[in-house]
């Protein structure tokens, strides 16, 4: 009985799509508040990698690891293109977190966040 229940649920669940999520494409475009680390943040990334602030790297809370992200600040249109190695932000209305480098390419040090757009490259 319990062999029968495992295979339909299984049996069920790959039917009814059990790779729909994976199957949708992350979102190639948007928008929202950018921030970044601290200069002197030091630490792993969640992928493992530990963070360097020389590195143009970011931040994000679903796109894989090592996708490219073209970010546009928009009041001042400087763009800077960030490889995703870490996940965040965790606080409401960012959608990206910037290495210290990739901050200092936008000139957002003093701004401390910014607004932007953002396009999987």
């Amino acid at each position: 009985m319990r062999s029968w229940l495992a295979i339909t649920v299984v049996a069920a669940w790959g039917a009814a799509g059990c790779g729909a999520a994976s199957a949708q494409p992350a979102a190639r475009e948007f928008a929202g508040t950018a921030s970044h680390y601290g200069k002197g943040y030091s630490g792993k990334t969640a992928s493992g990698v530990r963070y360097d602030p020389s590195k143009l790297t970011a931040a994000h809370r679903t796109l894989p690891f090592g996708t490219k992200v073209l970010v546009v600040d928009k009041a001042t249109k400087r763009t800077v293109t960030v490889v995703v190695n870490d996940r965040g932000p965790f606080i409401k209305g960012r959608v990206i977190d910037l290495s210290y480098a990739a901050a200092q390419a936008l000139k957002m040090e003093g701004r401390g966040l910014i607004k932007v757009t953002a396009s999987v490259q």
